[in-house]
C-alpha cells in the first residue's frame, strides 16, 4: 500500500501512521513560523491536532496559532473545521484572523 493511500491512522491495525503535508503559511502566521510554507511529517488525525503540534515548536507559534485566535485552516483548497481528518499528501493552508474594510 502506497503512503499516498493511508489515512492518518491505519484502522486494520489502530496505529498511528506519518503523513506527509505541505504545510503553507500567510500573513502574520507566516512571519511567526519562520517561512511561507514546508513539508512537515506528522501523526496528528485532524487539522485540530496538526495545530496544537505546530503551537509546540516555539514561543512564536505558540502564539500565533494560539486557540484564542480565529485561525482559518484549509485541506487541498477547501476551507476546513479542525474536526477534519489528514490524508497523506494533502495540503495545509493556515490564514490568521483577516480584517478588511
Amino acid at each position: 500500500m502506497a503512503l499516498t493511500d493511508l489515512s492518518v491512522t491505519d484502522l486494520s491495525r489502530n496505529t498511528p501512521t506519518v503523513v506527509s503535508l505541505q504545510l503553507r503559511y500567510f500573513a502574520s502566521v507566516r512571519e511567526a513560523m519562520g517561512c511561507s510554507q514546508e513539508n512537515w511529517s506528522t501523526q496528528a488525525r485532524t487539522l485540530g491536532e496538526l495545530r496544537d503540534e505546530l503551537m509546540q515548536r516555539s514561543p512564536q507559534a505558540a502564539q500565533a496559532l494560539d486557540r484564542q485566535r480565529p485561525i482559518r485552516m484549509a485541506l487541498n483548497h477547501v476551507m476546513a473545521d479542525e474536526s477534519q481528518p489528514l490524508v497523506a499528501g494533502a495540503e495545509v493552508a493556515i490564514f490568521p484572523p483577516v480584517t478588511g474594510g
